[in-house]
């Protein structure tokens, strides 16, 4: 019975290694790659920011395209409703 319980405890300080030498690989592994990928990054955030700049400034010109579209369209109705509205309120204050 000791010797299963011996031979329990060799695997498991085994596994515990083997895990740990696989962690610390896979670690090696992560920083290696990032170590690697890094000057790529660092071309691609110029261009990740002109991309960005560009969006906004889109967006922004569309927005400010639907509000203009919006107010020539309302400008004109008000001023028709207001050449209707006032002979109209005149003829209601005088009768």
């Amino acid at each position: 019975m000791f010797e299963l319980l011996a031979l329990l405890v060799v695997l498991v300080i085994g596994c515990a290694i083997i895990f740990a030498v696989v962690g610390a690989a896979l670690f090696a592994v992560k920083v290696a790659l990032k170590v690697v990928l890094l000057p790529f990054k660092l071309l691609l955030i110029p261009l990740v920011a002109v991309f960005v700049i560009v969006k906004f400034t889109v967006v922004f010109a569309l927005g400010a395209a639907l509000v203009g579209v919006i107010v020539a369209v309302i400008v004109p109705l008000v001023i028709v409703a207001v050449l209707v509205g006032i002979p109209l309120a005149i003829i209601g204050v005088v009768t």
